[in-house]
């Protein structure tokens, strides 16, 4: 990648900041969508724990994340990889829990597990760009 032209290079991360933008916007629509289409707003919990998702990791762990990757003894950091993965399987618990409740059905539940993988991909988009990016400065 580094032997293009630099608008080639340009043109390409805005590429994937707009497939990144198209991917979370699908999410959302799926969100949306399950609880529009079942007229049952109770999945949009799951919004809650996307906004608490990335809160560890702005607070603990700031702009050293390549410390999340190693092996520490950080009590800190334990704390973030913990509050992070609780978060996460929240994500997939909220609507589980309330299929099992019986206050949403399966199509509800089927909705919000799909958008739950598209933001997965999403993320995991946003970091395997993030790598290469070339507006890094080191």
């Amino acid at each position: 990648m580094a032997d293009l032209p630099r608008y080639m290079r340009a043109c390409l991360q805005s590429g994937k900041l707009a497939m990144l933008a198209m991917l979370v916007s699908g999410e959302f629509l799926m969100m949306f969508q399950a609880c529009a289409l079942y007229n049952n707003w109770w999945p949009m919990l799951t919004v809650l724990m996307y906004v608490l998702l990335p809160m560890p990791l702005i607070f603990f762990a700031g702009s050293d994340t390549s410390s999340l990757y190693s092996e520490s003894t950080s009590g800190w950091i334990d704390a973030t990889k913990f509050l992070t993965g609780a978060s996460a399987v929240g994500s997939i618990a909220i609507p589980v829990i309330l299929k099992h409740a019986g206050v949403i059905g399966w199509g509800a539940l089927a909705m919000e597990l799909s958008s739950y993988f598209i933001f997965v991909m999403a993320i995991l988009c946003y970091l395997g760009t993030h790598e290469d990016d070339g507006y890094s400065m080191f």
